[in-house]
């Protein structure tokens, strides 16, 4: 094998593509092109081969995932296995994963930040977040900072929009029995993440007292 060129990627400026035979065979950093001393001209050696393929693998996955953190961000974890089901493997996505760190572009602390924002906004209770951050694979400290906001800044407290949301639903289930109102109110503010005492209460006034007449 032969390396017929060496050309920079359009796409990426930190990455070379690698030419055999005019024809593309590797697209990997610039840096690992310089740490292998390749040349336009020489043969390529068989254990250059190994590490161009590893290089290669790995810069598949970080561009994978760099078009995942263009749609929206995505936690340390969930990226990871993101990319693992679509096949890249393991020592690549690891591999990718910390360059996106490096980049600052992948952050659990930043990620739970916004998505406790976000999701506050819309009426989302802390109960929910916190189980839907877990199941997104962000520890329980970095959680347990995002989660602060909550008490500190009133206005990121989602119970008075959840609490709106739960009154026209009881309004509009006026000619339901009382237990039905009951039921499906609890339910909507528990998927809201709201089944502490002040929901309960809550659902007991909004259900009323007298069955629908």
């Amino acid at each position: 094998m032969i390396v017929s060129a060496l050309e920079a990627d359009p796409r990426r400026r930190e990455s070379t593509r690698i030419l055999i035979d005019g024809r593309p065979a590797w697209t990997v950093p610039a840096d690992v092109v310089r740490a292998l001393a390749l040349r336009v001209g020489e043969a390529v050696p068989a254990r250059v081969v190994e590490a161009l393929d590893a290089a290669a693998d790995e810069e598949g996955a970080l561009r994978a995932g760099l078009r995942m953190l263009e749609r929206r961000s995505h936690s340390r974890r969930e990226l990871a296995r993101k990319l693992t089901h679509r096949g890249h493997a393991d020592a690549a996505v690891a591999a990718a994963i910390g360059r996106l760190e490096r980049l600052r572009l992948l952050d659990d602390a930043r990620f739970a930040e916004q998505y406790v924002v976000a999701r506050a906004a819309r009426g989302r209770g802390p109960a929910r977040l916190r189980r839907d951050l877990e199941g997104l694979g962000v520890p329980t400290p970095v959680i347990d900072r995002a989660m602060g906001q909550l008490g500190a800044d009133p206005a990121l407290d989602p119970w008075q929009r959840t609490l709106a949301q739960a009154e026209r639903r009881a309004t509009a289930m006026a000619d339901l029995p009382r237990a039905t109102r009951v039921r499906r109110l609890g339910a909507f503010l528990a998927r809201r993440g709201f089944a502490d005492d002040r929901a309960r209460e809550a659902v007991d006034r909004l259900a009323g007292g007298d069955e629908p007449g």
